[in-house]
């Protein structure tokens, strides 16, 4: 009897914050002068709370937090227009590796985006790394119900790709990513940030853990390959 080997992964579904470009420092910081600016002390623990939630979920809680004063859509467009001018300021870089890692991937298998960026920013990074073309489907988070750590961004990017979400490989750096993809039912590589660590119970749910991009490069070109070794778990 011939047994054969189980099928690889049909696709890859990457985040782009702390995954593909350098940019959860930034976030933190235009969150921090945003509410700097309204006289409140923005504090780690509120980094740590938003971290993953769409655009509306965070600006609505940053709006809230900074005293009410600016509506949500307000809050959001300010925070928005600086990660923009920080992009086109060269303060927001792909990591070593990015993105010759997505157009290599791209070339073996379907690639999806599964972002909490809002479509502004998305749109803007991808051109600006010319990557538009390597991403089959790319989604925001504020275009589904529910933000990081729910499924539903990881969900509807296997949709738009045909993929079924068990067959995908989700690569993620945060612990309102990890948890998303897993409860997705994506297998999980995971690049802990180590700026913003994630939790040991979101880590305790990635299949693979990869050190930095050249890591998950490997872990990636390994699980396609049906390689059961490396830092599988």
């Amino acid at each position: 009897m011939t047994v054969h080997p189980p099928p690889g992964p049909t696709a890859v579904v990457f985040d782009l914050d702390g995954v593909l470009i350098e940019s959860e420092h930034l976030w933190e910081e235009m969150w921090t002068r945003y509410a700097a600016n309204h006289g409140v002390t923005w504090t780690a623990e509120d980094t740590t709370h938003v971290q993953g939630m769409s655009a509306p979920e965070w600006s609505a809680y940053l709006a809230e937090r900074a005293g009410g004063h600016d509506d949500a859509a307000t809050c959001e467009r300010a925070v928005v227009d600086n990660m923009v001018e920080a992009l086109g300021g060269g303060r927001m870089e792909p990591y070593d590796g990015a993105v010759a890692m997505v157009r290599e991937v791209a070339d073996r298998v379907p690639v999806a985006l599964a972002t909490s960026a809002p479509r502004r920013l998305i749109d803007a990074v991808l051109a600006r790394n010319d990557l538009t073309s390597s991403f089959r489907a790319t989604v925001s988070s504020a275009e589904v119900a529910r933000g990081k750590p729910g499924p539903d961004v990881y969900l509807e990017a296997a949709r738009r790709l045909a993929a079924d979400p068990g067959g995908c490989v989700a690569v993620e750096d945060s612990s309102n990513g990890i948890r998303a993809a897993a409860a997705a039912g994506m297998t999980v590589v995971a690049i802990p940030n180590p700026t913003y660590p994630p939790k040991p119970d979101a880590i305790a749910l990635a299949r693979r853990i990869a050190d930095g991009v050249g890591g998950a490069r490997d872990e990636i070109a390994a699980l396609l390959d049906g390689a059961t070794t490396g830092a599988a778990r």
